[in-house]
This record gives structure tokens, sequence and C-alpha cells, in this order.
């Protein structure tokens, strides 16, 4: 009898404060107009465990690490060399601060992500669908794949640069472009299927872009008082029109639209308990991931630009003509020696180009299945995105060669700060929503720093636009 007591007590149903838990949480989701059906990367949702809320915060935190590295990857890939490395050969350390501001937007920006990922449990891309008519969908799923189609058009000039590097010349800038395209076969051999295995990948290539950064800044031994006085706000960097080309095209590198959809989709692979205390939970240990992964983002931009300042602005022999991704290993030469520079650089570089590829088709993946619900297998979609992009890229390096390729790498990076108000709108209207988020809803000080986010990048992007169609300056600066 006392057996059967203790079995009754051992499986004892939801506590009072469990269920009102569970409660709000289902309440929270009625605050969309229609049920969600279709999870976010349904191959992967909820398939990576973690502890129950009471475990200790060690555990906790280890469930959620791996996912900010995912979101890092598109902070320093190729095209933010590009903007990195003009802006530091053209304006020394002056756009410091830019990168700095950047990042923090960035760490804000992908919280709010992380917070409508795991309360509302859809993306933002299905956050859009069930919230706005039809044809504004479009528009916004439009908007999107050209940021996509953006972001490979780097991916695909970066990792075809390396390939240039690593074969001395002997693969020309158009060739690699066409080589990149079987890169998909990176896809199709880890797939998505095992999160984990996919996060444990990206890892490694980013720790190997972090250590080569690491060992150049040490060879190089930049002025660190100048480097410094970079984090110091000019008022040329809105004044002067060359200047905030490249400061808006670096926030464009920085702070990418397709990485909002990404988090706000990939927090979702945690099996965390789908209540209030589970979501909490999510948010806290998600954002700590989130925020310490782009702080290793923010050391390689800055060293990037700190390197090209050193050798290109400020050294014995200034050109800021020669701010080239093909040319930028030069600026490690004497320190490590000529081959050493280019063979570490160009490893970087193309470890840099293969990671961005990879949650490239994811975003891809979430863009279009959160708008359209058309489902699509990685290798067709990332066949699609790299086709758009290959194209004018092989035509422009085959015309052009190295010059034209650089001028479109950076004009790409400022496309992509264009498309940034048409992802964080949308996101700083659902998280300020109480309807959508009960209690998880922004706070007056979140909203108005949202807001005030949201209105400075239209307001750059619209003084940019202005600017640089009267002086005739977009893609103008940039070279591979």
């Amino acid at each position: 009898m006392s057996e059967t007591s203790g079995e009754d007590e051992d499986n004892e149903g939801p506590t009072d404060i469990e269920r009102a838990d569970q409660s709000e949480s289902e309440q929270l989701l009625l605050g969309w107009r229609k049920p969600n059906k279709m999870p976010s990367l349904p191959e992967v949702h909820a398939s990576i465990p973690v502890p129950s809320p009471h475990s200790p915060w060690t555990k906790k935190l280890g469930a959620f690490v791996g996912l900010g590295f995912m979101i890092s990857v598109g902070y320093i890939d190729p095209g933010n060399w590009a903007t990195d490395l003009t802006g530091g050969a053209s304006f020394g350390y002056t756009l410091l601060i830019v990168i700095l501001m950047a990042n923090f937007i960035a760490i804000f920006l992908q919280a709010l992500c992380i917070k409508l990922g795991a309360v509302s449990e859809r993306d933002l891309a299905q956050a859009c669908r069930d919230a706005y008519p039809k044809w504004v969908c479009y528009i916004l799923w439009l908007l999107a794949e050209i940021a996509i189609a953006a972001t490979d058009l780097a991916e695909v000039i970066g990792s075809a640069t390396a390939l240039y590097l690593l074969s001395n010349g002997h693969v020309p800038l158009w060739a690699g472009i066409l080589i990149t395209s079987v890169d998909v076969l990176f896809i199709l051999a880890f797939g998505t299927h095992n999160f984990r295995s996919l996060e444990m990948f990206v890892f490694v290539l980013c720790a190997v872009i972090t250590g080569c950064f690491v060992y150049e800044l040490t060879a190089v031994k930049p002025n660190w008082v100048d480097v410094g006085k970079g984090f110091i706000p000019k008022g040329k960097i809105v004044t002067d029109p060359a200047i905030l080309y490249n400061a808006i095209g670096i926030l464009g590198a920085t702070v990418m639209p397709h990485n909002l959809y990404l988090h706000s989709s990939i927090i979702q692979t945690r099996a965390y308990p789908r209540t209030g205390a589970g979501k909490r939970m999510a948010i806290k240990y998600g954002s700590i991931d989130s925020s310490l992964s782009l702080c290793v983002a923010f050391f390689v931009n800055a060293a990037i630009l700190i390197l090209a300042g050193a050798a290109f602005h400020y050294g014995t022999n200034p050109n800021p003509g020669v701010a080239s991704l093909s040319e930028a290993y030069r600026l490690l030469a004497p320190a490590v020696g000529q081959t050493a520079a280019k063979y570490l650089f160009a490893v970087a570089l193309l470890a840099s180009g293969q990671n961005s590829t990879i949650t490239g088709t994811l975003s891809g993946q979430v863009v279009m299945e959160g708008f359209l619900h058309i489902s699509l297998p990685p290798w067709v979609r990332r066949l699609i995105t790299r086709a758009i992009a290959i194209i004018p890229a092989a035509i422009v390096a085959g015309v052009l060669g190295n010059e034209g390729a650089g001028k479109l790498l950076v004009l790409s990076q400022v496309i992509l700060s264009l498309q940034l108000p048409f992802a964080v709108i949308p996101l700083v209207h659902f998280t300020s929503s109480r309807k959508k988020m009960g209690r998880f809803v922004n706070s007056w000080t979140v909203f108005l720093l949202a807001a005030f986010v949201a209105l400075l990048i239209v307001v750059l992007n619209m003084y940019l636009i202005v600017v640089s169609i009267k002086n005739n300056e977009f893609g103008g600066a940039g070279d591979v």
C-alpha cells in the first residue's frame, strides 16, 4: 500500500504554478491570428536537449552555447573584410567607433530576435506572414531574398579571392567564382539533421579566423594609443560623404538582415520547456551566448580595420589604393614573411566564406518557408541563391577584373544596409506588442531604444541614397 502511495506521489501531475505557467504560454500564442502549424526549420526543431530551468546555470548556458557562433558568422564574412579594409586604409582608425556602435546594435537586435522566437514559437518571417497582408509579405520576402543574395555575393567573391591567393594567382577571380558554386557539397555532407555537429563545424572555422587575427595583431604591433583614439566619435563621419558611405557599408556588413530571421529560428532548435519559465531561460541564456559570440566578431572586425590602417594609412609608405582582399596579406609580410602572410590570410578568408555559406543557406530556408510556406531541400536552395550571386560576380570579374569585383563587393554591403530597416521595423513591432508578447513585451526603455535604432538606420540610409546619387558614388570604393 505504501509503495502504491509512493508511486502516486512520484507521478503527481503539474503543480498549480506549473499549470499557470503553461496556461500563460498558451495565452501568448493566442495573440497571433493563426496557429503556427509548421515549426521553423522543422527537421531540427526542439532537437537539442536542454536541462530544466532549475538546473545549475552552467548546464543551462552550455545547452545554448553554439547558437551565437552561427549568428556571428554573418558578422565576419568577406563583406565585412572588404568594408573594414577600405575603411582602415582610407580613413585610418576613424571608423573603429562605427564598428563598436554597430556591434552594440547587433547585440541588441539579436536579443530581440531571441525573444521573438522563444516567446512566439515562430521566426520573424512566420510572424510577418501572420501579422501583415499578403502583398506586404511578398515585398518583405523579396527584400529578404535580395539581402541574402547580396550576402552570398560577398561570400562568392571572398572565397574566390582566397582561391586566387592559395593558387598563387593561377586561378583567376572569375574561375574561382565558378568553383565556389560547389561549396553546396558542404551542406550536403553535413546537412541540418544534426544541428550540434553543424554548430561545432562553424565554431571550428570561427576559431581558425579568430586565431589568425590574434597572431596577426601580435605580429604587426600597431600604435595602441592611436587605436584608442579611433573609438572617439568624430563629426566628419557623418559630414564626409566618402566616410559616411563606408560607415554605412560597415553597418550593413555588421548588422545583417538575414541574421535577424535566422536567430529567431534557430533559438527554437533547443528543447526548452515551452512554458513561461522555459522561455525566460531561453531568452536569458540565448542572449548571453549571442552577446559573447558577437564580442568575438567585434574583435575580428576591429582587427581587420586596425591592420589595414596600420599598414596602408599610417605606414611608412601610405597607400590606400592597395586596400584590397587580394593584396591585404601584404600588411603582414614584414612581420611573418610574404609567403606565410599570404597563406595565413587566405585560409582565414576561405574559412570565412565557407562559414557564411552555411548560415546563408539556413537563412534562405527560413525566409522561404516562413513567408511562402515553400519548403526546398538545402542543396536546391543553395543552388538558387548561389546562381543569383555567381552570374553578376563572374561577369563583372571577367570584364572589369579585380577592381570591378571589389566595387561590387562593397556595394553589396551597402545593399544589405538598405534592406535592414525592412527586417528591423517588423522585429520592433512584434516584440513591442503586449498582445503578442504578454509580460515578455519590451519595456518602455527597450522600446524607445529599439525605435531609435530603427529610426537611425532609416535616416542614415535615406541620407546615403540622396548623397550617393547626387555624387554618383555608389560602388565607388573597394577592390579585390
